[in-house]
């Protein structure tokens, strides 16, 4: 007798029940194939030119659609917009001229105010030069005068101050004095001033101006070289090539005279 026939033989397995297999439908199928979106690289390309494609479209066709607005104006009104432009073009020319006059005009007026400025500078230290104001220095001589026997007596170092002079000195100090328009000497041999300040040998010219000029003016046949020298005093006339004349006068205001410009 086998084991089925059997009441108390083994139980048999059950089998597992399996469960019916649900069919999608057509639209669940469309969904699960559109989403999640799966976009390739090619794809992205397709739609980016797509997008500029039809921007592109858009825009002729708003171009066109203005254009249209000016095909169907009246002919009237084409000369009047044409006239509208050349006015607005006329104006913004006649503002460009006037604009580039005022930058001229400013250019001139900042360089002549510039230049004006810059002769004012150089107009005072010339005069500042002359008057003794201001140092001065640049090629010229160095006459010294070596007067042991106090034979040299100031009208021979006026006359030796008016020949430099005449040669084209335009800076003079002597023994630390400067020599201005007025400058005068006083007192003889021994005891020479110059503008009333008391000096002593050896006198010593330093003077700015052409060494080929002032040298000769001094050593001329009978000149101040030779009339010194009958003094039995010592002269030597150096050249160089720079000379400093730093010896100041203080300005002075006048009493009386005044300016006459405005």
């Amino acid at each position: 007798m086998s084991d089925e026939e059997r009441p108390d033989g083994p139980e048999r397995a059950e089998e597992p029940v399996q469960e019916p297999v649900q069919e999608l439908t057509g639209r669940q199928r469309l969904v699960a194939g559109l989403w999640p979106p799966r976009v390739t690289r090619a794809q992205l390309t397709v739609a980016v030119l797509l997008f500029v494609l039809g921007l592109g479209l858009a825009i002729q066709v708003r171009s066109t659609s203005d254009n249209s607005a000016l095909r169907g104006a009246r002919q009237e009104d084409l000369v009047r917009i044409l006239d509208e432009l050349d006015d607005r073009t006329q104006r913004l020319e006649d503002e460009k001229q006037r604009l580039a006059a005022q930058r001229t005009e400013l250019e001139n007026s900042s360089d002549q105010a510039e230049e004006a400025r810059k002769q004012t500078v150089e107009k005072e230290r010339q005069l500042g030069v002359l008057a003794g104001t201001v140092a001065a220095h640049g090629p010229g001589i160095t006459l010294t005068v070596h007067d042991p026997g106090d034979g040299v007596k100031a009208d021979m170092l006026l006359d030796a101050l008016q020949e430099l002079r005449a040669a084209g000195a335009e800076a003079i100090e002597v023994n630390g004095v400067r020599v201005v328009a007025n400058t005068y000497f006083s007192g003889e041999g021994g005891h020479v001033a110059v503008d009333g300040r008391k000096i002593t040998e050896p006198y010593v010219f330093k003077v700015i101006g052409k060494p080929q000029d002032l040298e000769p003016a001094l050593n001329i046949p009978g000149g101040v070289v030779q009339t010194l020298e009958k003094e039995q005093a010592t002269v030597r006339v150096a050249r160089a090539d720079d000379i400093v004349v730093d010896a100041l006068r203080r300005a002075e205001q006048p009493d009386y005279a005044r300016s006459s410009s405005p």
